[in-house]
């Protein structure tokens, strides 16, 4: 039962590593996302799993709405 109470601690440790984790690759994601003219809440996807390449990859290819002036090549 002892070794049972000391692994709460570590799931409550680990579980605010991954808090950390997340936070960490949501919100520069979010910010870029924003200044590309996509809503920010997209990075949320990032944290699912094949979601997250489909979604890098349509903002990679897709026309930005932030973008002003003629299409240019890119």
């Amino acid at each position: 039962m002892g070794s049972m109470m000391r692994m709460g601690g570590w799931f409550g440790a680990h579980g605010l590593i991954l808090l950390l984790w997340a936070t960490v690759i949501i919100l520069p994601f979010w910010k870029i996302f924003s200044k590309a003219g996509f809503p920010g809440w997209l990075s949320l996807l990032l944290l699912v799993p094949v979601v997250n390449l489909i979604v890098l990859y349509v903002i990679a290819f897709a026309r930005w709405p932030a973008r002003r002036g003629p299409d240019l090549p890119v």
